[in-house]
């Protein structure tokens, strides 16, 4: 399964010494939403990615990736330091250029 490569980038940045070619991945203007909370830009996200990286030690392995209304969701199964481990979560990204403009993050 071929991901485009913002995504690809998402799913392969080891933390934390690739947090600057994570950020880079993202637009701008660009949000993330994950655990009920919204983070804005890229330096508000790779801050958010390492956090979350130190919190859970947490790895992501790409299963489908699918177009659903203008949007790439690809499911992966999370594995880390955190109850229920491997969950299958839902990762819904929006592409702008070569660049995420918007991703969701869910069950």
């Amino acid at each position: 399964m071929p991901l485009p490569a913002p995504i690809r980038t998402y799913f392969t940045a080891q933390a934390p010494q690739e947090g600057a070619a994570l950020a880079a991945a993202f637009a701008p203007e660009a949000t993330v939403e994950d655990e009920g909370a919204r983070h804005h830009g890229p330096e508000a996200i790779r801050q958010w990615w390492l956090a979350a990286k130190a919190k859970y030690r947490h790895s992501a392995e790409p299963l489908e990736m699918v177009e659903e209304d203008g949007k790439t969701v690809v499911r992966a199964r999370v594995s880390g330091d955190f109850p229920g481990s491997p969950v299958v979560l839902r990762f819904r990204f929006g592409l702008t250029g070569d660049r995420i403009r918007d991703l969701r993050i869910g069950g």
